[in-house]
């Protein structure tokens, strides 16, 4: 018995320690839980959604989840060679051009009106904190930190590993003017070394001017946060982004509900909205959309045009790597919805971003 309880108590202390690595980040604490909590979206010790929204569909139980995790074999579910992929030269974009740049999963670049913007950046290769799991596609990282110019606005739509990567916030300390993200993300970039000054961490619907002719406004997505066990203690969010010339939606991780028709009513048109698009089960319905929902929601915010993300990098989910395009074209097609698929790398016009799309996946 004695020898048990040993063995209990230091797996205890490992797994301490363990949480207790700066990559985790740091949860508010103190005056700042007391600022954070004053949300009129923070309720019972953590933050809400605006429609009740478990984490899992009713009548499934988390061993079921794991379960069919790790025993579900999924044919295709990681690409069978490496993707194909473009590198543009970010560093020496003409500036007078609007651009798009997706790096795989939901990291990207965009050049618009002059400025430098990027969004959940995660070039480490590794979408969780344990080593040697969640590991990107062969192909998929042809981009690191070095590679990224100077940005003016960098955009956290929330915490998850797959959005908000310890090594490469570190790498990108330097080159970073301004960060927007949702409430107690802060305590992340802090902890991690970031000027408090330049962090703007807000509630949804709000209104932020960062330069004159710029408007960044926070929207609500359906979703949740957390680095570790204790969930939902920062908040989620999405992005409106308003220029001289373009309106663009930068939607971060959401199951389909109806924001997405609320946010279209006050604020669409838009030119471009980017969409989350892959990591989708029905076991967890509420908080990913499957590919179909994704194509109502481009309709609901009244999109011009829609770019998929979430896909093509780290296999979160069941389904085949290229399963959520396959679908979500599908379904674009039949509603006439443009629906744009970029290939990683790939310079995506946002002035005419009809020209280059192609049903690249299609061919691996």
């Amino acid at each position: 018995m004695f020898i048990v309880i040993s063995l209990v108590l230091i797996l205890m202390l490992g797994i301490f320690l363990f949480l207790k690595r700066p990559e985790f980040g740091k949860k508010p604490a103190g005056e700042r839980l007391k600022k954070v909590s004053q949300s009129p979206n923070y309720s019972k010790g953590s933050f809400q959604n605006l429609s009740p929204t478990p984490a899992l569909a009713e009548g499934v139980s988390y061993p079921q989840v794991m379960k069919e995790f790790f025993t579900t074999k999924t044919k295709d579910k990681v690409p069978p060679k490496p993707l194909p992929s473009k590198k543009t030269d970010l560093h020496n974009l003409d500036p007078n051009k609007n651009v798009m740049v997706w790096f795989g999963h939901s990291s990207y670049f965009l050049q618009v009106d002059g400025k430098k913007i990027l969004v959940d950046p995660v070039f480490s290769g590794n979408a969780s904190p344990l080593p040697n799991t969640m590991k990107s596609f062969a192909g998929s990282d042809i981009y690191t930190t070095d590679d990224i110019p100077e940005i003016d606005y960098l955009f956290i739509t929330h915490d998850h590993w797959d959005h908000l990567d310890h090594k490469t916030m570190l790498g990108l300390k330097k080159k970073i003017k301004q960060i927007f993200t949702g409430l107690g993300v802060k305590d992340h970039l802090e902890h991690w070394g970031f000027t408090k000054t330049i962090i703007h961490e807000n509630d949804w619907n709000q209104v932020i001017e960062p330069d004159p002719g710029f408007t960044i406004i926070t929207a609500p997505a359906r979703h949740f946060s957390g680095r570790t066990f204790k969930r939902n203690t920062s908040l989620w969010l999405s992005f409106i982004l308003i220029t001289p010339t373009m309106k663009l939606y930068l939607g971060g991780d959401s199951g389909y509900d109806d924001h997405f028709a609320e946010i279209g009513k006050h604020y669409g048109p838009f030119n471009l909205a980017v969409l989350e698009c892959g990591q989708y089960n029905k076991n967890w319905k509420y908080i990913h959309m499957m590919p179909e929902e994704v194509v109502q929601a481009v309709k609901d915010l009244k999109a011009e045009h829609a770019v998929i993300v979430h896909w093509a990098k780290f296999p979160l989910a069941q389904h085949a790597w290229n399963e959520p395009p396959s679908r979500a074209t599908e379904e674009a097609e039949r509603k006439a919805i443009s629906l744009l698929t970029p290939m990683i790398g790939e310079a995506l016009s946002l002035s005419e971003p009809s020209l280059n799309n192609t049903k690249w996946w299609l061919n691996i």
